[in-house]
């Protein structure tokens, strides 16, 4: 098979990497993919939102399926244009792909099934926000509505805070159109828990737990970024959540978009808080995590195109989903001064050393090649990702591995998985 993936991260390293374990597949193309993801596939300089050209080099090439990695492009609706070409593609369709595109969308569903989350209101005018306001319980969560690169959400912990944030979200526009609209939500406090999960219209199955670190610096202080890191699988994720989770929040979510009328065919990733009431959702999101999948596609033992085309044919109940017993860490590295400003172009060394280690992986963020070296060219540069038999052996050779790599301005957290260390060395683990 020639597949073609779509993105330019470390979740379309990850992807590209288990892609390229399948024995189903003979050739990868990505676009525009990264110095990393070119390891596997051929990288081709088209856009992810240049959806025609994309469609186009996909029939030049006679692809036999094309992977969609990021949001962008889903909520566009790309999958909906490579159907219109007769072309096999995974991911949700523009209709399904709302589930993340509006959060007041997704907010609305929930009502709707009684999918347990946190109470909320929906606003398009700010004067009325801000009324709202007024008379709210502290802290309280302000939501962007659409896409805004994991950062349109702010947590608000006194009226005046909360009055800057509107300003910020709904009349500075500081993320654009994606505050247009605007989901107040109520604070839940209690674990967050990330489950990654394939869905194929009907039936969903989900793969290892795992939880992400948002904030910039350690302690989780500092502004939200994109992830710091992530493990896998959550040691609080036990599997009487799990049964619960299936029964009222999986397959309602999954039921839910179908006698909608937007039968969601990919990935949902369940964000969710395991908070005093139960589980709770935070956000759905309609493709896989960044970081997240860099710790679950490792340990993941099934063939992911196997996986994939199931989902697109409506035969994924017919899967035995299977995950490795052991547990992965990934220790994002990233320039200095992310997620506000920061400089690119150094040279990044060391890279050559996961080569020589199971077990042990480098996946690119933000590099590019530049005069025959691989360069920084992002914020977020490297996951540093690597294998263990718990979570406390993960962490320590994750950490390890973080010192194989230099460039200059590198930044990372340095406790990423350590309260989950901590809260099991108390409890006797």
């Amino acid at each position: 098979m020639k597949i073609l993936i779509v993105g330019s991260g470390g979740r379309e390293h990850a992807i590209a990497w288990s892609v390229a374990k399948s024995s189903k597949v003979d050739k990868i193309y990505c676009a525009p993919g990264n110095a990393g993801i070119a390891e596997f596939a051929e990288c081709v300089e088209i856009g992810a939102m240049e959806f025609e050209k994309l469609a186009a080099f996909a029939k030049e090439k006679e692809i036999d399926l094309t992977i969609i990695g990021m949001d962008d492009p889903l909520v566009g609706g790309v999958v909906d244009v490579f159907e219109a070409e007769g072309l096999r593609v995974f991911g949700p369709r523009k209709n399904a792909a709302i589930l993340e595109g509006s959060k007041a969308f997704s907010k609305d569903l929930m009502r709707k099934y009684n999918i347990p989350t946190a109470g909320y209101e929906n606003f398009t005018d700010a004067e009325e926000a801000l009324a709202y306001l007024e008379n709210a319980k502290f802290p309280i969560v302000l939501k962007a509505d659409g896409l805004a690169l994991g950062k349109g959400v702010l947590i608000c912990n006194t009226l005046e805070e909360a009055k800057e944030g509107v300003k910020s979200i709904m009349l500075d526009k500081q993320f654009g159109s994606a505050g247009n609209v605007m989901v107040v939500e109520e604070f839940m406090t209690g674990r967050e828990v990330s489950v990654l999960s394939f869905v194929d219209g009907t039936t969903v199955k989900t793969m290892t737990s795992a939880q992400d670190h948002k904030r910039a610096k350690d302690g989780d202080q500092g502004l939200n970024t994109g992830g710091m890191g992530t493990f896998s699988p959550s040691p609080f994720y036990t599997k009487e959540i799990e049964e619960y989770c299936e029964k009222y929040i999986f397959q309602p979510t999954v039921d839910a978009m179908k006698a909608e009328g937007r039968e969601f065919k990919g990935i949902i990733f369940f964000g969710l808080m395991l908070t005093e009431d139960g589980p709770k959702v935070l956000e759905y999101n309609a493709r896989f995590g960044d970081p997240e999948t860099q710790v679950v596609l490792p340990r993941m033992k099934s063939d992911i195109i196997e996986v994939m085309e199931a989902c697109i044919d409506g035969t994924l109940d017919r899967i035995n989903l299977e995950f490795e017993d052991n547990a992965a860490v990934c220790v994002v590295l990233a320039s200095d001064g992310y997620p506000v400003k920061y400089d690119k172009g150094f040279e990044i060394s060391g890279l050559d050393t996961f080569k020589e280690h199971d077990g042990y992986y480098c996946f690119h963020a933000g590099t590019k090649f530049a005069d025959g070296k691989i360069v920084t060219n992002g914020g977020r540069v490297l996951g540093v990702t690597a294998e263990g038999a718990d979570l406390k052996e993960a962490r320590k050779n994750a950490y390890a591995a973080t010192e194989w790599i230099t460039f200059q301005n590198k930044y990372m957290r340095n406790d990423i998985g350590k309260a989950i260390d901590d809260k099991l060395a108390s409890e006797g683990f």
